[in-house]
């Protein structure tokens, strides 16, 4: 069953991160499910904000993140290790050996193997956050991905590494392989929030809400959890009542 909610970007950042700290005060050791890219950004910041002040503590948690680009070491500047260290953990009193991102280089296909393992024996995740992609796809789960999916290698598509090019130099620098959590690791979560801002959001929001349940579209798979609730903005949600 889908919840959808409507607000400006900074209001849709204050919801989801309100969820997140009623979930940590409710558990303080919750098990939480991470995304990168820019629409957690502002959660993100609530977050490191509500530690500050000592509404939350991050000291039990335990996150598992989405993905990780293959190729790209933790400490290159566009690794989500890196990203998630920049943006969130480094700002919070969180024990980083209970941060776990998937490895991009190394070991990678093996960690990867056990990582729906790994995020059982921790008790399964209590929340996740999701971006969604221009072609629907949620993690790195591109469309055609079984449903039945677990934790893989994933190769992007054409439109998800212009999507990302913004973040490099150049469209060359992206890679092209990325190792995520399947559809069926990401359903394997108790609740699920979903975030999507902007117009280029629009056609997949639409296709999300209204469209089929389809492989072509693997973010419609969420139709199908019974706890997801979707913030969009004004633009994202433009094409759903057309």
């Amino acid at each position: 069953m889908l919840k959808i909610i409507v607000g400006s970007g900074e209001e849709i950042s204050r919801l989801i991160a309100e969820q997140f700290i009623l979930q940590i005060q409710k558990k303080p050791d919750s098990v939480l499910g991470l995304a990168t890219g820019t629409s957690p950004l502002g959660v993100y910041r609530n977050l490191i904000e509500a530690n500050k002040k000592k509404v939350v503590s991050f000291s039990k948690v335990t996150t598992f993140n989405l993905d990780e680009y293959i190729g790209l070491e933790g400490t290159h500047n566009q690794s989500y290790r890196y990203f998630m260290n920049v943006n969130l953990f480094d700002h919070i009193d969180i024990d980083k050996k209970n941060t776990f991102v998937l490895k991009g280089v190394g070991d990678y296909l093996a960690y990867a193997n056990n990582y729906d393992n790994l995020i059982e024996e921790h008790g399964g995740i209590d929340l996740q956050i999701l971006g969604i992609g221009s072609n629907g796809h949620i993690a790195f789960n591109e469309p055609d991905t079984p449903f039945d999916s677990l934790t893989h290698i994933a190769d992007l598509n054409e439109s998800t590494i212009k999507d990302n090019s913004r973040l490099f130099s150049s469209i060359k620098e992206v890679p092209t392989k990325a190792v995520t959590m399947g559809l069926k690791s990401i359903m394997n979560a108790r609740k699920i929030v979903l975030i999507a801002m902007g117009k280029s959001k629009a056609e997949a929001v639409k296709n999300l809400i209204k469209g089929k349940i389809s492989k072509r579209v693997p973010s419609s798979i969420l139709r199908n959890h019974p706890d997801v609730t979707i913030y969009v903005d004004q633009d994202a949600y433009s094409l759903v009542n057309k």
